[in-house]
C-alpha cells in the first residue's frame, strides 16, 4: 500500500511538472521567432509541394532542405495537416509567409512534437536507483531529474522561441539512452540508428553507441579482472545489429539511392563551404583561437607589423556564413578539425573498452564524446551544446565556488556589451568586440567543464587499473 501511495505521489509530481511546462510553452506562442520559423516553413512546403526526387535540389529559398530524409518525411506528414490551417504556407514560392494561422500551427506542431520528450523523461526517471530516496520532493533525484530535463532553459528558449524540433529529437536520444540502462539494447540501438537518420549531428556520439554495445552486448563476458572475454563474442548480435542499422539506412536513404541522388544528399548535410564557425561563434576551441587570431591581428596592426592591405576581407567576425581565413595563426580545414574530434574522443572511447563500467560508463562516454565534438568541429551551432548538457547527469554538489563566481559574471559581461559598449567610440571601429567577448568568456566555462570531466574520467580509470594490479 506504502508502496502505491509513494507511486500515485511520484505520478502527480511528474504530471504537474510535465503540464506546468507546456502551459508555459503555450503562452510563448506569441513571442520572438528567429529565420528558422521560415526555415521549417519552407521545408513544409518543399515536402509537400514537389515530388521526393526534387526535395533535395530545390533551392527557391536559401533556406534549402538541409536534414536527413526521416526528418523531411516528418515534414511532409506535418504538411499533410497544415494545409487545414493554411494552405498558402505550403507554397514554396510564399517565401518568408507569416501568417496568424502558420503561427499557431508550427508552434503547436513542436509542443505537440515535445510528448516524446516527456515520455523519454519519464523513462530516464525509472533508471535512476531509487535507494537514494529523500523525505524531501525537492531533493528526490527523479524529481531534480525531471525539472532540469523538463524545464531546461535552453531547449525552451531554442524550441519555443528561437523555434527548432530539439525536444523531439532529444527525446528519441534519452529513450535510446534509457533502453540502454533497461538492457533493451536492440530497442536502444533502434532508436539511436532512427534518430541519425532525423538529425546526422547524433553522428557526435555514435562511437559511445558504437564501442558500447559491441563490448558490452556483442561480448556477453569478462574475465576476474573485468577485461573482455574473447571467446565471448557473440556473432549473432553483431548481426542482429547490424541488420538494425542496414534496414532502418535502407528505408532513409533507400528511395535517393534508386533514384542516384545520394551525392546531392550528402553534400546538402555535409556542406563543408560554410566556414569554420557559425555566424555567431559557438563557445568552444575555435572561439579562443579565432580570438587569439583576432587579437594578433590587432597587436600586429598597431606596431604596424602586418599590411593591412594584406588582411583577408572575409571577416569572422562579420556575422555572416561564410569561408575566411586567419591573419596570423594558420588557417583551419575540415580534415583538421575532424582529426583534432577523434584525438578527443578517443580517450573516452578507450576507457569505455577497457572499464565499461555498465550504462553509467556509457553514458559519461556518450557526453565526452559530444562535448569533444562541440569543443572541436567543424560549424558548430551554439544550440549543439545542448547534445551534452540534457544526457549529463551530476550526482555531486552542482556548482563549487569558483564555478559559482564565473556564472555571476555573466550579468557584468551582458551590461559591458549590450549597455556600455554601444555607448563607447569603438562601436564602428571594433564591432565585433560584443560577441568576441561573449563567445569567448563562454569557451573558457564549457573548456573548464571539458577537462574536468575528463581529468575525472581519467582518474577514475587509473585508479581502477591500480586497484586491480
Amino acid at each position: 500500500m506504502a508502496a502505491s501511495a509513494l507511486g500515485t505521489r511520484s505520478g502527480h509530481w511528474f504530471s504537474a511538472l510535465a503540464l506546468g511546462v507546456t502551459l508555459l510553452k503555450c503562452l510563448l506562442i506569441p513571442t520572438y521567432h528567429s529565420t528558422d520559423f521560415e526555415v521549417h516553413r519552407n521545408w513544409l512546403a518543399i515536402t509537400h509541394s514537389l515530388p521526393i526526387s526534387q526535395w533535395y535540389y530545390e533551392a527557391t529559398s536559401e533556406w534549402t532542405l538541409d536534414y536527413p530524409p526521416f526528418f523531411a518525411w516528418f515534414e511532409y506528414a506535418l504538411s499533410h495537416i497544415a494545409k487545414f490551417f493554411d494552405q498558402e504556407m505550403l507554397n514554396v514560392h510564399n517565401l518568408n509567409y507569416r501568417s496568424s494561422r502558420t503561427l499557431l500551427f508550427q508552434r503547436f506542431s513542436v509542443i505537440l512534437a515535445d510528448a516524446l520528450f516527456v515520455y523519454a523523461v519519464h523513462e530516464c526517471c525509472k533508471c535512476i536507483d531509487g535507494k537514494k530516496t529523500s523525505k524531501e520532493l525537492t531533493e528526490k533525484p527523479k524529481f531534480v531529474l525531471s525539472v532540469l530535463l523538463l524545464w531546461n532553459f535552453g531547449l525552451l528558449i531554442v524550441d519555443h522561441i528561437h523555434f527548432q524540433y530539439n525536444g523531439f529529437l532529444s527525446g528519441l536520444l534519452l529513450l535510446s539512452i534509457a533502453r540502454v540502462f533497461q538492457k533493451r539494447h536492440m530497442e536502444g540501438a533502434f532508436l539511436f540508428a532512427i534518430l541519425l537518420h532525423f538529425k546526422h549531428i547524433y553522428l557526435y556520439v555514435a562511437p559511445a553507441y558504437g564501442i558500447y554495445l559491441l563490448r558490452s552486448y556483442c561480448f556477453t563476458a569478462n574475465k576476474p579482472d573485468g577485461t573482455v572475454r574473447w571467446g565471448s563474442f557473440s556473432f549473432a548480435r553483431v548481426l542482429s545489429l547490424g541488420l538494425i542499422v542496414f534496414l532502418v539506412s535502407a528505408l532513409s536513404l533507400g528511395p535517393f539511392l534508386a533514384l542516384n541522388q545520394l551525392p546531392q544528399v550528402f553534400s546538402r548535410l555535409f556542406p563543408f563551404k560554410r566556414g569554420l564557425c557559425h555566424a555567431y561563434w559557438a563557445p568552444n576551441f575555435w572561439a579562443l583561437y579565432n580570438a587569439a587570431d583576432k587579437a594578433l591581428c590587432v597587436v600586429g596592426l598597431e606596431l604596424k607589423l602586418l599590411d593591412p592591405s594584406q588582411i583577408p576581407r572575409a571577416s569572422m567576425t562579420s556575422g555572416l556564413v561564410q569561408q575566411f581565413q586567419h591573419t596570423v595563426l594558420p588557417s583551419v580545414s575540415p580534415l583538421a578539425t575532424l582529426i583534432c574530434t577523434l584525438i578527443a574522443i578517443l580517450p573516452s572511447v578507450f576507457c569505455l573498452w577497457f572499464k565499461p563500467q555498465g550504462p553509467r560508463g556509457f553514458l559519461r562516454c556518450l557526453v565526452l564524446c559530444a562535448l569533444s565534438s562541440f569543443m572541436f568541429g567543424w560549424h558548430v551551432h551554439e544550440k549543439a551544446i545542448l547534445l551534452a548538457i540534457l544526457p549529463m547527469r551530476k550526482e555531486k554538489p552542482l556548482l563549487n565556488w569558483m564555478e559559482t563566481v564565473y556564472l555571476l559574471g555573466l550579468g557584468p559581461l551582458e551590461v559591458c556589451c549590450e549597455l556600455i559598449f554601444p555607448l563607447t567610440s569603438w562601436k564602428l571601429k571594433y564591432p565585433f568586440i560584443p560577441l568576441l567577448l561573449t563567445s569567448v568568456y563562454c569557451a573558457v566555462g564549457i573548456t573548464y567543464a571539458w577537462a574536468r570531466l575528463y581529468i575525472s574520467l581519467l582518474t577514475g580509470c587509473l585508479v581502477s587499473k591500480t586497484k586491480k594490479q
